[in-house]
């Protein structure tokens, strides 16, 4: 038995645009966590909304970021 070559599951020409795409909502939700602790006082922070807000930007910054190193042929 041949075995099958690993490809990836989203097409290559995607990958800049994926880039830019989760790199933007990254960078508006990052931007949205900065104006929430400038704009809240002390009393009125939520653990739970800026874990929650903090975990969603990691993570499309995150993804982001490996889809423009794949995009730029860093990762191959």
């Amino acid at each position: 038995m041949a075995s099958k070559p690993i490809s990836s599951p989203v097409p290559v020409a995607w990958y800049p645009s994926l880039a830019v795409l989760m790199l933007s909502i990254g960078l508006v939700v990052t931007a949205s966590f900065f104006i929430y602790e400038a704009t809240s006082s002390r009393r009125n922070r939520s653990l739970s909304k800026e874990i929650i807000t903090g975990a969603v930007a990691s993570v499309f910054l995150g993804f982001g970021s490996l889809f423009l190193l794949l995009a730029t042929g860093v990762y191959v």
